[in-house]
């Protein structure tokens, strides 16, 4: 019986053998050099949406060793301003969000203002058109937009007034090999300011740009605009 089942076992390896082995390959890539992840909530808008499938760039940060976290290159480091995924500090789950301490940086948050190194950055309202490509319960709370620049790269914040927040961060030194991180959606997002700093090697990779975007409130019917739209 031992024989038959290593001939039978012999025969599946021979005929299936390049799809076992193109699914490795497969997973081997997205572990180690890009993959892509589903978005469920809004802690990233107005910059990703529910639904948005965003690219995931992981080898520039290093290549990993794949299904581990251990680099066999170094790679760059993250930037600030930089869209990253890393693991959460609580539980391991997977998160998106914008770096906004590097290791060194002194941050506060004052009344939503963030300061970096003595720095403040700038705020300016942005078009309320905006808001339409909210979902419809995000836009019923009447939400401002706004851009923020002076720190990294501008881009778009936003901020939910009526909503109870923690709109203020006494001020900390980011520890070295450790990064503060933050959501766009400055008032409905679990980041730095709840689970504090996130390791280096906790960072998987950079968000680059929408794949494809869905839209949950039309029975996930494709949002064309944000085909291959690209992140700030």
């Amino acid at each position: 019986m031992g024989n038959t089942r290593l001939q039978t076992l012999a025969s599946l390896w021979r005929e299936y053998r390049a799809t076992i082995l193109f699914l490795l390959l497969m997973l081997c890539f997205r572990s180690a050099w890009a993959d892509w992840v589903v978005v469920p909530s809004g802690s990233m808008n107005p910059t990703i949406l529910e639904g948005d499938r965003l690219l995931v760039d992981k080898h520039v940060f290093g290549l990993r060793l794949p299904f581990t976290h251990l680099h066999l290159t170094s790679g760059g480091d993250p930037a600030r301003g930089d869209i990253v995924v890393f693991d959460s500090p609580v539980d391991g789950t997977s998160l998106v969000k914008r770096v906004v301490g590097m290791p060194g940086d002194v941050l506060s948050l004052e009344d939503e203002h963030l300061v970096v190194n003595g720095e403040r950055a700038r705020y300016t309202p942005e078009d309320a058109a905006g808001v339409r490509s909210l979902l419809a319960a995000t836009a019923a709370q009447r939400p401002r937009l706004l851009r923020e620049s002076g720190l990294s790269a501008p881009h778009e914040i936003m901020l939910l007034p009526g909503r109870a927040a923690l709109r203020s961060v006494a001020t900390v030194v980011v520890p070295e090999g450790t990064y503060f991180m933050m959501g766009d959606n400055r008032d409905n997002s679990a980041d730095s300011r709840y689970f504090g700093f996130v390791p280096r090697n906790a960072i998987v990779g950079r968000a680059t740009r929408v794949i494809v975007s869905l839209n949950p409130d039309r029975y996930y019917a494709p949002r064309s605009k944000r085909f291959l739209m690209p992140l700030d």
